[in-house]
């Protein structure tokens, strides 16, 4: 009997691995998460292609590199709610198959995380903040006793993170500008704090996030060309970087 996948009754389903060179042991291979949150296709997304960019430029470096697909644009994560609050601080020895089942998706998503090595977030700004899609992605992650424990011994800081060594790489495109610290609109930001702020549940050292932000996209003028090609060109640099000392 096949294994009932743990997104039959969700629209989420799980993108195929791609294997760079499937004749590498798989303990070899550097594994890139590439995480799309745009709900626009291709053709008008500019994360869409920041993390594309990126990609390729990783992959001429390091062919050997394994790429993980999760587009939560197209298929993304279902909210918490109530039950699955109960299920996940249940004891995993304790959980119904009902918890189970209701854990599935996280337990996938969150296997995806642990088993990469780079991150690349693609993360549009939304009014000002995350799309709906990746913060469900963060709310399916951030769990107890999966990426971290809780234990009110240690005071005021009881959450520990249980993942460590990942690289995060956050590609951004902004409609207006002046979003980075000490610029016009530096408190209307709400995108970045709130990525540092959950970047421990994904393994990665928020003083280490490296961060490519597109703006001027609704102005369509020459301030946004220029910003899109040093967008790109700084991608190409960060992967091929990250790249080399994979």
């Amino acid at each position: 009997m096949n294994e009932k996948s743990p997104f039959a009754n969700h629209s989420l389903r799980p993108y195929p691995t791609i294997f760079r060179n499937p004749n590498e042991e798989y303990h070899r291979m550097t594994t890139l998460l590439n995480v799309n949150a745009s709900a626009q296709t291709e053709e008008r997304s500019i994360t869409r292609r920041l993390t594309q960019n990126f990609i390729d430029s990783f992959v001429s470096v390091c062919p050997a590199a394994q790429v993980v697909e999760r587009d939560l644009g197209r298929c993304p994560p279902p909210f918490v709610n109530a039950k699955f609050i109960e299920a996940a601080f249940t004891p995993a020895d304790d959980r119904a198959e009902w918890m189970i089942e209701k854990l599935s998706v996280s337990d996938h998503l969150i296997d995806e995380v642990i088993r990469s090595d780079v991150i690349v977030l693609g993360a549009p700004m939304y009014n000002y903040g995350m799309p709906a899609a990746l913060k469900a992605w963060f709310d399916q992650i951030a769990r107890i006793g999966r990426t971290f424990s809780f234990d009110l011994v240690r005071g005021d800081h009881p959450i520990r993170p249980m993942l460590s060594g990942k690289k995060l790489v956050v590609l951004s495109s902004r409609g207006e500008f002046g979003f980075e610290p000490g610029g016009i609109r530096a408190s209307s930001n709400a995108l970045d704090p709130a990525i540092a702020a959950c970047a421990h549940y994904l393994g990665a050292e928020r003083e280490e996030i490296e961060t490519v932000a597109v703006e001027y996209q609704e102005f369509k003028d020459e301030r946004h060309r220029r910003s899109l090609e040093a967008g790109l060109n700084q991608t190409v640099e960060i992967a091929r970087r990250l790249a080399t000392s994979a």
